[in-house]
């Protein structure tokens, strides 16, 4: 498999043709969808879902589909009969590569903020994608683990934490989008010290290898 990440929180992997796009939110690059056969939205913020973008990737492929929790379902109505509705704990087959969903909700903003559904996505029981979460895909062994490192949800100890609880050969910066190079910097300092895996940032676009 070929992963490639594209800005904050969008995902793209590719095996034998067939290519699966997870997130592709009003941050990521429009080349994200090309030649696209399936999308997992992992919930409904603007910067992991741009409705615009999707539909017009659907006019030009219209056998693409959409997998994502039903409460996103909503949002999408003007392609509904692409959109498949998934629940936490169900398997699902998706432009041919294997997935599980995982979790249930945002990561807790505020107290006074309602979380939104969220769904982690396992793919070929290899990539973990959590959107905004930090749930532990729980008797899963991950190869290729994706890491919120910034965002008004979330800190740097918990981000430690979320990998050594998964524990995966390596592990990738998600949701960066926010942050000044400076400031990623300072994070990518932090994730190394703390962290016995490898771990690395990919600028916008690059791909790396993933075992499937």
């Amino acid at each position: 498999m070929k992963i490639t990440k594209y800005s904050h929180a969008c995902v793209r992997i590719e095996r034998d043709g067939a290519v699966l796009v997870i997130d592709p939110g009003t941050f990521s690059e429009p080349e994200a969808l090309d030649g696209v056969d399936a999308v997992l939205i992992t919930h409904e913020h603007f910067d992991h879902l741009d409705v615009d973008k999707l539909a017009d990737t659907l006019a030009r492929r219209p056998a693409v589909t959409v997998h994502t929790h039903p409460e996103v379902v909503p949002k999408l109505q003007a392609m509904a009969e692409v959109v498949h509705p998934v629940r936490s704990g169900e398997e699902f087959t998706a432009a041919g590569f294997t997935v599980r969903a995982y979790g249930g909700l945002h990561a807790l903003i505020h107290p006074d903020i309602p979380p939104v559904a969220n769904l982690g996505f396992l793919v070929e029981n290899s990539v973990y994608h959590p959107g905004d979460s930090f749930d532990v895909p729980e008797g899963a062994t991950v190869d290729t683990l994706f890491v919120p490192i910034s965002g008004p949800w979330l800190k740097l100890s918990e981000s430690v934490d979320f990998v050594r609880a998964v524990a995966p050969r390596r592990a990738i910066a998600l949701h960066d989008h926010l942050l000044s190079h400076t400031g990623a910097g300072v994070y990518d300092g932090g994730m190394r010290r703390l962290l016995d895996c490898e771990y690395q940032r990919l600028e916008p676009g690059v791909s790396v290898a993933a075992t499937a």
